[in-house]
């Protein structure tokens, strides 16, 4: 994948120009790269009643991370930029016969729900293939509910003094990994965790770094967190 050359003059082009000819093996092959997911779900908590949106949901594979608690759902939507991750999202979907998921191809930085505000949003490794991911932060902070939540399971980089409870990270993980995922259009930032809990109420966070699977003789661990946030109930 990192060798794959990605070609395209829009986002819209450039995932699909990535994924198109690897979505049928995606979940297979990310079910051990990309990790976290099920705990971003557990402490999402979901409720009654609820409309949730998964931003950037690629193939749909989180859904099954909530189990039998997406039935408390009115509703799921699955929203993505590239149509090849949405054939196979859809195709989940029908397979598994969930009537309250449905699908729609969107911008993050530029999208607003149909319907309303919303109670909770999902970026599940997406902030990172968004550009302008601050816009998309935005366009959720404005589409949540007073109260609402947000999830976010992603790779990143910490500050070099990232404060208080922090995770610090050496200069060598600051500098590498950020070049090696650039390789594949994934930007790594040090503002992404700082701004979330800027723009949000910290619910709770985990951070913790992984190794690669598939290369058991690579060193270096990939850092990674798990953030939910909360919009102020007094926010406009």
């Amino acid at each position: 994948m990192a060798l794959r050359p990605v070609r395209g003059d829009s986002d819209a082009e450039r995932l699909e120009s990535f994924y198109v000819k690897q979505v049928d093996a995606y979940d297979r092959f990310r079910k051990r790269l990309l990790t976290g997911r099920d705990e971003l779900m557990r402490a999402m908590n979901p409720q009654e009643g609820e409309e949730w949106v998964d931003m950037g949901c690629g193939t749909g594979a989180n859904v099954e991370f909530l189990g039998d608690s997406l039935s408390k759902l009115k509703k799921l939507s699955l929203i993505d930029l590239t149509p090849s991750m949405l054939r196979i999202a859809n195709k989940r979907i029908a397979e598994n016969g969930w009537t309250n998921v449905v699908t729609k191809q969107d911008d993050a930085t530029k999208w607003k729900p149909d319907d309303g505000p919303i109670d909770a949003i999902l970026f599940s490794y997406s902030l990172t293939m968004i550009p302008d991911w601050f816009a998309a932060v935005d366009r959720a902070y404005e589409a949540l509910k007073p109260g609402g939540t947000i999830g976010v399971v992603d790779f990143y980089i910490a500050r070099k003094y990232p404060g208080k409870k922090r995770m610090r990270q050496s200069f060598s993980t600051r500098w590498f990994w950020p070049i090696w995922f650039s390789l594949d259009n994934l930007f790594l930032s040090n503002d992404i965790l700082p701004y979330l809990s800027y723009r949000f109420e910290e619910v709770s966070l985990i951070e913790r770094a992984d190794r690669l699977p598939y290369c058991p003789v690579f060193w270096k661990k990939m850092p990674r967190f798990v953030f939910v946030g909360r919009k102020p109930l007094n926010a406009k």
